[in-house]
């Protein structure tokens, strides 16, 4: 597979990776089946998010999305975060193999899931804001 510098870059070099203590929203996405998860920390004040972090246990395009997909949201509000979609996170690396397409629908989808859990923690119900969150496609092909 041939990966673009600006994925190797970031799976080299992942921006935002750990754990955050004061997480107000903490979303995670796949299974160990398929072999990609993802955990997504936020702080989210005023409707901004003004930190992120992740881990990620996965093949390096994982953590590249995970890595671009956080960079991609901070400081940016939760309207505004929702909005990221999984082709916009490919765009930003500049591309990702075809086989590879399903992490950054996992990254879309943990960025999600933190905001689900983030209102959850509100005591607001996050499904006719966030949307359903399903299973990784790729998960169900293995």
């Amino acid at each position: 597979m041939i990966y673009t510098d600006k994925v190797m870059d970031h799976f080299a070099n992942p921006r935002n990776v750990g754990e955050l203590e004061n997480a107000n929203g903490i979303g995670e996405v796949g299974n160990a089946k398929c072999g990609d998860i993802m955990r997504m920390y936020i702080v989210v004040e005023n409707d901004i998010i003004t930190d992120v972090k992740f881990k990620t246990f996965g093949c390096g395009a994982a953590i590249a999305t995970s890595s671009m997909a956080t960079e991609m949201i901070k400081g940016k509000s939760i309207s505004d975060a929702l909005k990221l979609t999984n082709k916009a996170v490919v765009e930003a690396l500049e591309g990702l193999p075809p086989a590879k397409i399903h992490c950054s629908v996992l990254a879309e989808q943990a960025i999600k899931s933190a905001i689900a859990d983030y209102y959850k923690r509100q005591g607001i119900d996050p499904t006719p804001i966030v949307g359903h969150i399903g299973d990784c496609e790729a998960c169900h092909t293995h």
